[in-house]
């Protein structure tokens, strides 16, 4: 999954020039702001029947400044928070059968409140100087991967022997399988498991790199995903067979980053985040953009001032759901609007 939520100082940059919101109607409409209320919000993903979205949030004056799993009903509002309340979480799932969600959370950590405490103190620090720190993952080495109910309960550990960074899950479309990240930082691997956390298998034979953000084609047989195979933190997208053959790079221009791929229907087809890094003294604008994958054509498909990532599409594939700070300037939250393909000319 999409552990990277959001470089929130490399992405305030405005776009110049045509009217963003004209050029957005030819692939998005009936845009709507999902989340409020939460100091930020993001990373969302569809219930099976499209009627619920699972996502990652910062609850106001709880104590804990990171993000929490929360599960929301798209009809009324209303929001329920599945994982504990301490420690990092991300990348919640739901299950196909959509009576149970996938979560990865450091809440079993003894030391999570003072790991809150410090995050909280550094804030403070970082208020009074005026500095605004470059966004950072940490690779939380208690970060492990849990199912539960979608009200929180009946929570379980999928992987309680792990013993490095253990997260961004996403199941199979028939829910046997879950693909997700695992090691310390500046290794991370692909692995693939049993949907009950046995047999896992490695898939990447990446070194001294993070291989992360992986999900299962529509059809099972192939994962795509993000790494920074040739420089550090300069993300590209590969496709890799789920037995981990036949790994291919999707994008190879190390002057962009490219992260957040999420199928399409087809198969064919990807949605995904992308900002181009070649001016070091400009803030990279990212932006939501749709790829054949068989010819490799590429379509922006967002234009706003500020940053558009993490797309995903609803079961129906008619929507697609994404953060955003929309003007650049507001924080991170999740919106939805309905969804038009380009056309493969």
């Amino acid at each position: 999954m999409n552990s990277m939520l959001i470089p929130l100082v490399l992405t305030l940059g405005a776009q110049p020039g045509d009217d963003w919101n004209k050029a957005e109607t030819a692939h998005l409409a009936n845009i709507k702001q999902v989340t409020s209320g939460f100091v930020r919000a993001g990373e969302g993903y569809f219930s099976p029947d499209g009627k619920k979205i699972i996502f990652q949030a910062e609850e106001k004056d709880t104590g804990n400044p990171f993000y929490q799993i929360f599960v929301m009903d798209l009809e009324t509002g209303k929001f329920t928070r599945v994982s504990p309340g301490n420690g990092r979480t991300t990348c919640g799932y739901f299950h196909p059968n959509g009576k149970r969600v996938l979560f990865a959370s450091s809440h079993g950590d003894p030391d999570t409140k003072k790991h809150q405490a410090a995050e909280i103190a550094q804030r403070v620090e970082d208020t009074k100087k005026g500095v605004r720190r470059r966004y950072s993952w940490d690779f939380d080495p208690q970060m492990k991967i849990y199912e539960a109910d979608l009200d929180g309960g009946n929570i379980k550990c999928l992987t309680p022997d792990a013993k490095v960074y253990t997260a961004e899950g996403s199941y199979s479309a028939d829910g046997t399988k879950i693909v997700y990240s695992a090691g310390n930082s500046g290794d991370v691997n692909l692995f693939i498991m049993n949907a009950d956390g046995t047999d896992a298998k490695q898939i990447t034979k990446g070194t001294k790199c993070y291989n992360g953000g992986p999900f299962l084609s529509p059809d099972g047989t192939k994962v795509i995903f993000r790494a920074d195979r040739k420089e550090k933190d300069r993300l590209q997208l590969h496709v890799i067979n789920v037995d981990g053959t036949g790994e291919k790079a999707i994008t190879t221009d190390d002057k962009w980053v490219y992260w957040a791929p999420f199928w399409y229907k087809d198969g064919k087809h990807i949605i995904y985040t992308a900002a181009d890094h070649s001016n070091e003294l400009a803030r990279p604008n990212y932006d939501l953009f749709w790829m054949n994958l068989e010819t490799g054509k590429t379509t922006r498909i967002t234009h706003a001032p500020g940053q558009d990532v993490l797309p995903v599409f609803s079961p129906e594939y008619k929507k697609v759901l994404w953060t955003s700070s929309r003007d650049g300037r507001s924080p991170t939250q999740l919106y939805i609007a309905d969804f038009t393909p380009p056309k493969d000319e």
